[in-house]
């Protein structure tokens, strides 16, 4: 079914593989020989970064994108970000959707007030506004602004338009910023690995069964991390542009840095149905290229597949799990025990009924699951049939209005709602914890992007737990029409008659602000909830560190660094939202996180810290018989907070996973690696050491100092091994510390505090 090679390969003329290890031998057979590094130069994704880059080289990429996309919860710490730097028009289509905090309802006015800010920017500033239900932000990006060859950064982890040959990355909010300063994206020439996909998939087989096969293959051994997949081979044109559409947005869940398709007749008559046929061009790789990987993946062999709790890359067919789930289920619910800490109960096994599994609630919805084709498969389906009156619940999101109109036209949003299904307008609300919360140990199965702990909503602090599996539509159809028992799709026919799609953009014209290109100046609409980011500190020379956290679990996601759901409303908010940072993971860190804070603000202010806090003496004494140490000053030794976790980052893009730390005290992560480049990159540009050991973190815990002497001189060297010490009981214990490659820019970000102050300097504000 999928095969990972283990070196490079060269692809030759689209359709032939050619193992690394087998090339020497190959290209002499035909009179030649390999040139790995000129085949480099055949990939798409070369001819498109070249494209964007303003460096004298490809090694070291400095890009600038064609368009850039922010939703609610995003765009207003952005936009005042980029303004408290100088920011005064937007280069670029910069499009504001109103897709995540889109409930007005939640928070009272606060999510509306988000909105009219992000109308009075885009006035302001020259952008675009797409208003609440009009369109989620993947598809709105799709149908508008995608193309072939084109650079797309957005600040959502699934920004991927690479089904339309768009090379598109989802990165936090200070990246978007320095592009809105006409600033570049730097990065290291990233690896690019071969998609091979032959074959055609089965009937009853959808977008998401593949996208979870591949997740399965490629997540746990990090054969994409950071790099390029690019998709290419004879099964790209056995699916509609939709279909990969449903595919590509779920390579975020790969932890890769994009994603790029070869392009065809199928590719222009999207975009030309949209009315933009002038965005297409042919991309095909090169007659010789070289990628650093190659996922080999035969889609005849792909069948209905299932991510169970908690995470994406937990799979396994369907058939597989009805064959066996009690031992599969029993290991989730182990899982459960650790996410809950012994906070709340959840169980599986006993959802089991004769031998088959029983949900409690099926969703449709948002970038990857509420496509067209996919909402069609479903209502084709359920067509004539009932979902039942008991507790099984179905809600289906289509993406956008255009996709609404289209499935209310031909009938299929009433098949829906007549077999007992709930449609709805475009939201991403079931993505992130917003919307649908299944009952107290309620399972759901889900055609979205991800099933993370407590991303559906529950409070397991509160004694409530609930969880998701990621399933494809046509699957969730099939269980919903068993009345709520878990069904492959595979147990039913009729399904690949899809009627052809007719994009209408009227609501677009008529709802949609354009305003790129011509910015009205005039005045932001501040709701009382809207705040301006707090000042931070510049980098000392020497640092002394409090450990605020210390997480051991192999992996830390964004949504346990800064939860998502109903805090969204405080997202305008920075310090309002901070006060949720780690509340599901360690409730006890705010406050010790703010006790630091006000240390570094007493410092500031030139108060005596060891007045304000006198068991820093002791502290001070210990670093005093350090070699070098004996003057040192406190008045003039920044101090804050720290979290150690061990790879911490996995999924979402949104910067207040390092925000929340930092406008409370956090000057530093210490990680054995961080799960994703844009964990990082909000790190270092909320002004926060990046700091990486490869030893156990047995010599600290909370509560203990860590001083590091000289952090400016290591900036300026190599980083490969910084001294620290770790203080407690009147002792100082060595400790190493390193700090993986940063560009120039990024050690000034650093030096200066954040990218606002690194910003304002530069700008002599």
């Amino acid at each position: 079914m999928i095969r990972l090679y283990d070196n490079g390969i060269y692809l030759m003329n689209g359709r032939e593989i050619v193992p690394e290890q087998e090339a020497e031998k190959v290209f002499a057979s035909r009179g030649g020989k390999p040139d790995r590094e000129e085949a480099r130069k055949g990939t798409i994704a070369w001819s498109i970064l070249k494209k964007h880059n303003l460096s004298d080289g490809m090694e070291k990429l400095r890009l600038r994108f064609d368009a850039m996309a922010s939703h609610d919860i995003t765009f207003v710490g952005i936009i005042q970000t980029a303004r408290a730097s100088g920011m005064d028009h937007f280069p670029m289509p910069y499009v504001l959707t109103n897709c995540h905090n889109t409930l007005c309802a939640v928070g009272g006015t606060i999510n509306e007030d988000d909105h009219m800010f992000g109308l009075s920017a885009a006035r302001k500033y020259g952008g675009v506004y797409v208003p609440p239900h009009i369109a989620v932000i993947h598809q709105y990006m799709r149908e508008m602004h995608a193309g072939c060859g084109k650079m797309i950064l957005g600040s959502d982890s699934h920004t991927r338009y690479g089904a339309l040959g768009t090379m598109a990355i989802g990165e936090g909010g200070g990246e978007l910023v320095k592009q809105l300063l006409e600033d570049t994206y730097d990065v290291s020439y990233p690896g690019v690995v071969c998609v091979y996909l032959d074959g055609k998939p089965q009937p009853f087989v959808g977008p998401q069964d593949i996208a979870l096969a591949i997740i399965g293959a490629v997540f746990g051994n990090g054969y994409v991390k950071n790099r390029v997949m690019e998709f290419v081979g004879p099964g790209v044109s056995s699916m509609s542009t939709d279909f990969r559409n449903g595919v590509d947005v779920m390579t975020t869940e790969t932890t890769c840095l994009s994603s790029v398709w070869r392009t065809d007749e199928e590719t222009r008559a999207f975009l030309k149905a949209h009315g933009r046929e002038e965005d297409y061009a042919e991309l095909n790789p090169a007659p010789c290229a070289y990628y650093d990987g190659c996922v080999y993946v035969d889609l005849s062999r792909i069948r209905p597949m299932i991510a169970l709790p908690f995470h994406p890359s937990n799979t396994c067919t369907i058939e597989e799990l009805n064959a066996n789930p009690g031992d599969i289920l029993r290991s989730v619910e182990k899982e459960a025990e650790k996410v809950s800490g012994g906070r709340a109960s959840f169980t599986l096994t006993d959802k089991i009924e004769n031998g088959r599994i029983r949900v409690q609630q099926g969703v449709i919805a948002g970038c990857a699951g509420g496509n067209y084709t996919n909402v069609v498969e479903a209502a084709r389906l359920l067509k004539g049939r009932n979902i039942g009156n008991g507790e099984f619940s179905l809600a289906v999101y289509p993406s956008s209005q255009p996709v609404f109109i289209n499935l209310t036209r031909q009938g299929f949003a009433a098949d829906l709602m007549e077999a007992g299904a709930i449609v709805r307008t475009a939201f991403c609300g079931p993505c992130f914890g917003a919307g649908d919360t299944p009952r107290n140990n309620g399972l759901s199965v889900r055609h979205t992007t991800r099933n993370f702990p407590n991303r559906e909503g529950s409070k397991p602090g509160n004694g409530q737990m609930a969880a998701v599996a990621l399933m494809d539509a046509r699957s969730i159809a099939a269980t919903a029409a068993n009345g709520g028992i878990l069904t492959s799709a595979e147990e039913f026919d009729g399904w690949g008659d899809v009627p052809e799609y007719t994009f209408d953009p009227t609501v677009y014209e008529k709802r949609v602000y354009h305003g790129f290109g011509r910015p009205t100046g005039g005045e932001l609409v501040f709701g009382p909830n809207i705040r301006d980011w707090p000042e931070m500190s510049p980098l000392t020379e020497n640092i002394l560190l409090k450990v605020c956290s210390r997480i051991l679990d192999p992996v830390t996601t964004t949504d346990e660094l800064i939860p998502s759901g109903e805090t969204s409303s405080y997202r305008s908010n920075p310090l309002g939202l901070a006060e949720f940072t780690l509340s599901r993971r360690d409730p006890g860190y705010v406050a010790r996180s703010k006790a630091v804070d006000r240390l570094e603000k007493a410092r500031t202010a030139g108060e005596d810290v060891l007045e304000a806090e006198p068991a820093l003496k002791g502290i001070y004494r210990t670093i005093r018989q350090l070699p070098g140490m004996a003057d040192i000053r406190p008045a003039e030794t920044e101090i804050g907070s720290m979290i150690y976790a061990v790879r911490p980052g996995d999924g979402s893009a949104r910067e207040q996973a390092a925000s929340c730390q930092r406008v409370i005290g956090g000057l530093a992560n210490i990680t054995k690696e961080y799960a994703t480049k844009r964990y990082r990159s909000n790190v270092i540009n909320w002004g926060m050491l990046p700091f990486q050991m490869a030893a156990e973190p047995e010599d600290f815990d909370v509560g203990d100092y860590i001083f590091v002497p000289g952090v400016l001189k290591a900036l300026s060297g190599d980083m490969k091994e910084i001294p620290a010490w770790v203080i407690r009981d009147g002792e100082a214990r060595p400790l190493t510390l390193y700090i993986s490659e940063m560009t120039e820019d990024e050690k000034r970000i650093i030096r200066a505090g954040c990218l606002i102050n690194y910003n304002r300097q530069r700008k002599g504000l």
